[in-house]
């Protein structure tokens, strides 16, 4: 099991209980759902959403004993209302959203998320991707760009979006653009040495970043998939998120906002709960995180 984020304040703000049916939108490696399995008991039930075929098949591998009161479902938490309809599921009694990227498709897909790696530029979360689905090299190689610099200023925060984006349009005239060691050369030479030299954070971070979002419409998909829980949970249950950059965290404050100021919901967390020091030491990933939490009344 790779270490889960915030996992005990995830299970206070939750509040799972004996016989629950609880939604991990996100269950990834699994983190979070172990715990929450052992609390909501046989009686209960765990539906684990997990986009990437691989890591679910390896996550059932790990926890093939705990067969009964656990679901574990392909597919994009976008589409959960459709995902929980083919079992019958109608209400939650909660719902934890852990919008952190694996550990596994960084160091293991062999996809392009990771800078560090030399690897085909694809960053997509689907392991079986189709020649129509949009990956990363293709944005690289054919999108504008104009339309690449504002997928990196808007998905990335990039300042130096438009000289990335005039780096990356010059070099493709030579030949495409299939790599993440290629990209990052792009990157270097395109920002100033300051930028480039930078300890505090890579130079390729946030153009990354972008791409990845854009690629996986990870921001629509929160949205929807977010909204999509809200409606299945119980009266008195919970939804629990957990950010990793501005966007997300933007978007989860405004939507709990707007729930609070319907009186549809009460907000848990009057500021973002982050991992305490000690956390942060034995999991440098988690230093980013930010949960909320929002309580259906």
């Amino acid at each position: 099991m790779h270490a889960p984020v915030l996992l005990k304040e995830v299970l206070y703000y939750l509040e799972p209980k004996p016989g629950d049916t609880i939604l991990d939108a996100t269950i990834n490696g699994g983190g979070h759902a172990q715990e929450i399995l052992k609390i909501i008991g046989e009686n209960g039930k765990l539906i684990g959403i997990e986009q990437d075929a691989a890591i679910l098949e390896n996550l059932k591998s790990q926890i093939s004993n705990l067969k009964n009161n656990l679901i574990l479902i392909n597919g994009n938490f976008r589409d959960l209302d459709k995902l929980l309809e083919a079992y019958k599921i109608k209400k939650i009694n909660g719902a934890i959203f852990d919008l952190g990227m694996s550990s596994v498709q960084l160091e293991d897909s062999g996809r392009g998320f990771s800078f560090q790696k030399e690897e085909p530029l694809i960053m997509s979360y689907k392991s079986d991707f189709k020649p129509n689905d949009l990956i990363a090299r293709d944005l690289i190689n054919k999108w504008s760009e104009r339309e690449i610099a504002d997928v990196l200023y808007k998905y990335g925060e990039e300042r130096y979006s438009r000289r990335i984006a005039r780096g990356i349009a010059e070099r493709r005239k030579e030949r495409p653009i299939e790599t993440t060691s290629e990209l990052v050369e792009i990157i270097r030479l395109s920002v100033p040495p300051a930028y480039r030299n930078n300890r505090r954070i890579h130079c390729a971070t946030r153009t990354f970043q972008a791409l990845r979002i854009a690629v996986n419409d990870e921001l629509e998909a929160m949205k929807e998939g977010m909204e999509k829980a809200w409606g299945l949970i119980s009266k008195n249950s919970r939804l629990v998120v957990i950010s990793f950059h501005s966007l997300e965290d933007r978007i989860v404050k405004n939507f709990f906002r707007k729930i609070d100021d319907k009186k549809e919901g009460q907000i848990l967390t009057k500021k973002p709960v982050i991992p305490k020091e000690g956390e942060q030491k034995l999991n440098p990933r988690s230093r980013s995180a930010k949960l909320r939490a929002i309580k259906k009344i």
